[in-house]
């Protein structure tokens, strides 16, 4: 197995275990409960999935590229927010925004991946700009924005003693 394959293998694994994890995460954070492992698993398979993203061969700047310094800049003040401040005052709404931001581009990494490897998704969407991948990518998105309300209302570790 060549350095490559083997990098894209353990990027994949870990990318599937942070959506997992992230899947946990939002039903903890929909049903106001705090989830702290999955939350760690979560935030730990995230940055390792991000960080492993940047060791693929460059060959110039791409949207891959692209989402990964987004991930990397959210990722920073939304640990911080959950490890360093607690989730107190502004940095609960903080943390909820990014850790789903963090959490929707991996769903949005997944689809077109998905649309690009998997044999029966790649004919419906040979080149990745047909209809039927925007369609997807709106729907990921607008569920990742009524969690986020939802999320934002329900949400209150302080409020519960946590």
């Amino acid at each position: 197995m060549s350095a490559v394959t083997g990098l894209t293998l353990f990027h994949v694994i870990v990318s599937l275990i942070a959506i997992v994890a992230g899947i946990a995460l939002a039903h903890g954070l929909l049903t106001g409960k705090r989830h702290d492992r999955w939350t760690f698993l979560f935030m730990l398979t995230t940055a390792v999935t991000v960080l492993t993203g940047f060791l693929f061969p460059y060959n110039g700047f791409t949207p891959g590229i692209g989402v990964g310094i987004l991930c990397v800049l959210i990722f920073v003040p939304t640990a911080l927010a959950r490890y360093r401040f607690g989730m107190s005052g502004v940095w609960r709404p903080f943390f909820i925004a990014g850790a789903l931001a963090l959490f929707y581009f991996n769903c949005l990494v997944f689809v077109v991946q998905s649309f690009q490897k998997i044999p029966t998704l790649n004919a419906l969407a040979p080149t990745g700009g047909e209809p039927i991948v925007a369609v997807v990518q709106s729907i990921v998105l607008i569920a990742f924005i009524v969690i986020g309300f939802f999320s934002i209302r329900r949400f209150r570790p302080t409020a519960l003693g946590l």
